[in-house]
């Protein structure tokens, strides 16, 4: 089986990634195709990422699931709060039935780095500048910061958001146990929020994850 990473956050908060080496049909044995989607490869990704929701809860039910106007799939009744990505070959999924949550997982590209200036504020570009002599590292902690505010955006789940205005870094990244971050951010759209977004830097991938109360 290609679950490729897998974390319990604590008993009520899951997380975890696959590795889609799968078919169309062997996730659509197991999960409703409620939406059309029309590009193969597309349809591939959008069935793993409910998948991995049934193997972080066996009682997620899928067929349930609704999406608000922004995009954001939910249960109306909010038996469980989740948060899906995708990423190539790759979905990722975190649910938890008593906190609000977000996910984002992403390749680790040099991309990022050119459009850093589109999502970083000028106080989290002048840090970033303290690591632009350790290339790899620079790069690792560019695709982070992305990839932390996508998970915060997620979990924000209203839309609407300035990623480099509304989302910011409080403090100094922690690294821990050479793969694992902690990034303390604070979120200011409407009221502002401190938010601890965690993070992991696989090979080829970064994780981020931010979990709080609703």
């Amino acid at each position: 089986m290609p679950l490729f990473y897998q974390h319990n956050i604590d008993q009520h908060t899951h997380l975890a990634i696959w590795r889609i080496e799968e078919n169309a049909e062997f996730f659509l044995a197991k999960v409703p195709l409620k939406k059309e989607v029309k590009h193969p490869y597309k349809m591939l990704q959008h069935l793993a990422g409910r998948f991995v929701l049934t193997q972080l809860f066996d009682d997620f039910p899928l067929e349930e699931i609704e999406i608000a106007d922004t995009r954001k799939p939910f249960l109306p009744d909010e038996k469980y709060h989740f948060s899906i990505s995708h990423c190539g070959n790759y979905a990722a999924a975190i649910a938890s039935s008593t906190k609000r949550v977000g996910v984002d997982v992403e390749f680790i590209s040099p991309r990022l780095e050119s459009i850093a200036h589109k999502f970083l504020h000028a106080s989290e570009a002048a840090y970033m500048e303290n690591w632009r002599y350790l290339e790899e590292m620079h790069l690792q902690l560019t695709t982070v910061m992305w990839s932390a505010k996508e998970a915060v955006y997620k979990w924000y789940g209203k839309g609407g958001v300035d990623f480099k205005e509304h989302m910011q870094l409080n403090g100094i990244p922690i690294y821990k146990n050479d793969d694992f971050i902690d990034l303390p951010f604070q979120f200011s759209k409407e009221k502002p929020r401190q938010l601890e977004v965690q993070g992991r830097i696989f090979d080829p991938l970064v994780l981020s994850w931010v979990v709080s109360e609703p």
